[in-house]
């Protein structure tokens, strides 16, 4: 079994087909998404749409659920609250009916799923040893999958030992004998310094992880931004990765 594993799209439709097309060329048997996928970016709607289409499983981010009601809008700030009352106005039915169904936190094939974290899954970033070792315990799944800081990150248990930081694209993992918390990293937002689409591939037969990078078109996404009048932080931090 084969997974490619996304999430934090945020509306970024040109990061999302350029990850896409490169999973497409890795031929796994599943594809999974740890959430929001909306929120900041400028196309909601056929961001939804294609992992409606290709997702095997999808969890509901933060910004999901604030853009379809759940969480009040009060509890988002500045850009982000922005961003997310201007989706709101934009979002089609079919979006709002995929983001309706979605949840934070699942588990497939064995694997534990949280678009936060166990403790939290919605709010909580785990970016700390005290974080990942919590959800581990929590989880009790060896192998467990977050999404929701934008940093991909690689956390490895052996025994007593902890091992783990940010995880660059093409690091390589050996996941037999370890428990380990993975974080894909961003598809649409990056925050890890690496302005590239994130993604991860897992090959839960050989419990191997590979952490991929690809280059998108970032300027059109940004032009698309601007066009809708989205906060013109958002988009000047795309090129930054951060």
């Amino acid at each position: 079994m084969r997974v490619a594993v996304v999430s934090d799209i945020h509306s970024n439709l040109h990061a999302l087909e350029a990850v896409l097309a490169a999973i497409d060329g890795e031929g796994p048997d599943e594809l999974w998404c740890l959430g929001d996928l909306v929120g900041y970016g400028p196309r909601p709607n056929e961001c939804c749409a294609a992992i409606a289409e290709q997702a095997d499983v999808c969890l509901a981010g933060n910004h999901d659920l604030a853009v379809r009601g759940t969480i009040d809008l009060e509890e988002f700030g500045g850009e982000a609250g922005i961003a997310a009352t201007w989706t709101r106005t934009v979002l089609e039915p079919d979006a709002q009916a995929f983001l309706d169904r979605l949840e934070p936190e699942g588990s497939a094939q064995g694997v534990a799923l949280y678009h936060g974290s166990a403790r939290d899954p919605i709010w909580e970033y785990v970016l700390s040893d005290e974080g990942a070792l919590a959800t581990l315990e929590l989880a009790g799944s060896p192998l467990v999958l977050v999404g929701h800081s934008h940093v991909a990150l690689r956390v490895v248990q052996s025994g007593d030992e902890l091992d783990g930081g940010v995880a660059h694209g093409g690091t390589d993992l050996d996941l037999a004998g370890v428990r380990a918390l993975l974080n894909p990293g961003s598809v649409g937002q990056p925050r890890d310094g690496d302005p590239r689409a994130a993604y991860l591939l897992l090959d839960l037969d050989a419990q191997h992880a590979s952490f991929r990078r690809v280059e998108y078109d970032v300027k059109r996404t940004q032009s698309e931004m601007r066009d809708a009048d989205l906060p013109d932080m958002l988009a000047a931090r795309l090129e930054l990765g951060l």
